[in-house]
């Protein structure tokens, strides 16, 4: 019978749908046809496929070829089928035995001289196949990612001859090496902390902000520490946990980002430029690739000069701060991104940088301030937790000695703790928290709801800021240690705040 089939899969978004490559070799005159709406670098796998076969040392038959990739309804693109299509020829040839590719996924693109070249979306591929309890064939090249699932019946090749003895001979049972998971800091990187002058309470700020994994917005004068303060939250971040870290390494590889063993649990950090676009931030594109706030998924996303962004750029992130993802819909595809990152954005008060500067005279009118802080809508502010200055400091506090006696390590290790007792208490972070969630877990009694209304409705704040108030409380309580929520947690959560207010929505 001159029939084969493989299993291979498709990519779509972070998803690797199924994708069976039949092959069917029949009498006529010798041809090679691919239909299941390949797109143009499928269609040409067929002049790869051949050269590859040829070039292996093994016999391309001179028949007409039928290749059809199902489901037909499905857009095939890339040369990620190309292997599966070359062993179903060699099957469907009888060269191959079919019970040799039994329960096995098949992806990997060809070289003309048969090596196996590295294709895009293997994390999430053998992560599908191990759903199912299949086997799965990779290109070698892909080794790094696939030692990252440590999927113990995954296999690799680099060419298809060796691919052929080895099917033919029995392959041999993947060994992956130990993985170490956390990442460890360097004295010298607290040190790094310890030049951060004055500015206690942005300081405080920061600790809370990297124990809850809240949205953090810094405003300041040029030169006053915002980006040292923004290194000094990434810095604080715990490692990323083995389930957290195969999130992010099924999107890099979508992306084709580059892995490394020794920080494969380390927080992504993403800092685009200010005159990023919007389907640069949220993703897309012909193939759906995901974007910046994907890519910082379970990490950070860092928006130096927040102000000089587009507004519509700015407005697209209110979807993915809210819902932890991001929906991407064109005319060929939907698909879906995780998108749950930490925003950490800083500004200048106004245009020229010094409007809360005492040093330095502010040279804005009234009008160009308005103009440039209104790009930043309500919406969005409503979604950032905290909203802080942080004041120029005078030359006599620059240039003294350092005087920062707080010990880094120790507060690295509280907010650790701090991470672990919401994960354990509610499964997730206090910022992500729903509003069902509050009555349970940030659960206030009557004085203090009584309090929280009448501040709340004197600063004019609105339902969501309210309750990213009370979470904040929760975790401001977490971090000192308490089970309940206390006024001075509460008042401090609203301080946070009041800089929105006071400085951005009243101008």
């Amino acid at each position: 019978m001159s029939l084969a089939t493989i299993q291979s899969r498709a990519l779509l978004g972070v998803d690797a749908l199924e994708v069976t490559v039949e092959t069917h070799l029949s009498n006529g005159l010798p041809a090679f046809a691919i239909v299941g709406l390949p797109e143009t670098a499928v269609k040409e796998s067929k002049e790869r496929v051949r050269s590859a076969i040829i070039n292996s040392g093994l016999e391309f038959p001179t028949r007409r070829i039928t290749v059809n990739l199902a489901p037909a309804d499905l857009p095939k693109a890339g040369g990620r089928y190309d292997l599966a299509i070359a062993l179903s020829i060699l099957i469907a040839s009888g060269q191959l035995e079919r019970k040799l590719l039994e329960n096995m996924e098949v992806l990997g693109e060809l070289a003309l001289d048969g090596s196996i070249r590295a294709v895009q979306g293997i994390v999430c591929a053998i992560l599908a196949a191990r759903k199912q309890s299949n086997r799965i064939l990779l290109p070698a090249a892909n080794n790094e990612e696939l030692a990252l699932v440590a999927y113990q019946h995954s296999y690799s090749a680099s060419n298809l001859s060796e691919l052929f003895q080895a099917l033919t001979q029995g392959m041999a049972t993947p060994e992956f090496p130990q993985r170490t998971i956390g990442k460890s800091h360097e004295p010298d990187t607290y040190d790094s902390f310890k030049q951060i002058k004055g500015q206690t309470f942005a300081k405080r700020a920061v600790q809370i902000a990297a124990a809850g994994g809240h949205n953090l917005l810094m405003i300041g004068p040029p030169g006053s520490g915002k980006t040292l303060l923004a290194n000094l939250l990434i810095g604080l971040l715990p490692c990323l946990s083995e389930a957290e870290a195969l999130e992010v390494a099924t999107i890099q590889s979508v992306a084709q980002q580059s892995f490394q063993q020794t920080d494969w649990t380390e927080r992504p950090i993403r800092s685009p430029h200010h005159t990023a676009t919007s389907a640069s931030l949220v993703g897309g594109g012909n193939r759906a690739s995901p974007g910046e706030i994907s890519l910082a998924h379970r990490g950070v996303l860092f928006l130096d000069e927040l102000s000089e962004f587009k507004p519509t750029v700015l407005d697209a992130l209110r979807e993915p701060l809210e819902s932890g993802e991001i929906t991407v819909s064109r005319a060929n595809y939907r698909v879906k991104f995780p998108a749950n990152f930490q925003l950490l954005a800083a500004m200048n008060p106004c245009p020229c940088g010094y409007a809360s500067d005492p040093h330095h005279e502010c040279r804005c009118t009234e009008e160009r301030i308005n103009r440039y802080l209104g790009k930043l809508s309500g919406p969005l502010l409503d979604r950032i937790d905290l909203v802080i200055e942080v004041p120029a400091l005078s030359q006599v506090e620059l240039l003294q000695e350092a005087d920062d006696d707080m010990n880094w390590s120790e507060v690295r290790i509280r907010i650790d703790r701090c991470r672990e007792l919401q994960t354990q208490r509610a499964g997730k972070l206090n910022s992500e928290l729903h509003l069902g969630d509050l009555d349970t877990y940030c659960n206030l009694d009557e004085a203090l709801r009584v309090g929280l209304a009448s501040i709340m409705d004197k600063l004019s704040l609105s339902a969501r800021a309210t309750h990213r108030v009370v979470k904040m409380a929760r975790t401001i309580a977490d971090f000192e240690g308490r089970a309940t929520i206390g006024e001075r947690d509460l008042m401090e959560a609203i301080s946070y705040r009041r800089c929105q207010i006071s400085n951005l929505l009243a101008r």
